[in-house]
């Protein structure tokens, strides 16, 4: 990984571990909001969550709402399955950060194999993510990823949808 300093504007902005953790957080949100049992988003599907998001095609490509299964959609979105399970692997080390951050400053935990949101950090992360609309609806894609990975069912079996191994 290079330092900071050595990176491209456009990664700075769009990769910095801040901005990755708050759209983990949202996730983790969201997964736990859909899951109904204190759940945490499972630690390989954070992995998909920047790959999905950070992409304005696949992050525009996803449904509106979470009914659509995610077996539908993949049929449907070929070329956005093929877009997450390549950027996934290329986003590990960016993933990886965003956790290390929000780890470190608490902004979720570990908890059960996965990530969970703390509800304390609710507020500041509306607020942040307020900035534009781009970095809402990044954030509201996040949520919705979320809840869409709870409802679908396990890890393999979202893993195996997007043709990912973790």
């Amino acid at each position: 990984m290079k330092t900071w300093l050595e990176r491209s504007h456009e990664e700075q902005r769009l990769l910095n571990p801040s901005f990755c953790a708050v759209l983990l957080w949202n996730s983790a949100s969201g997964y736990r909001r859909q899951s109904h049992d204190s759940g945490s988003l499972p630690f390989p599907e954070a992995f998909l969550v920047l790959p999905a998001v950070l992409h304005a095609e696949t992050r525009n490509s996803l449904p509106r709402s979470i009914t659509t299964s995610l077996a539908v959609w993949v049929e449907e979105n070929p070329l956005s399955r093929a877009v997450i399970r390549d950027r996934a692997r290329l986003l590990v080390p960016f993933t990886k950060e965003a956790i290390l951050f929000g780890l470190t400053h608490k902004i979720f935990r570990l908890y059960r194999g996965g990530i969970s949101a703390e509800p304390q950090w609710k507020q500041k992360i509306e607020a942040t993510v307020e900035a534009s609309d781009e970095v809402e609806f990044c954030a509201k894609r996040a949520t919705f990823l979320g809840r869409w990975f709870a409802k679908t069912g396990d890890v393999e079996t979202v893993m195996a949808l997007l043709g990912v191994r973790p």
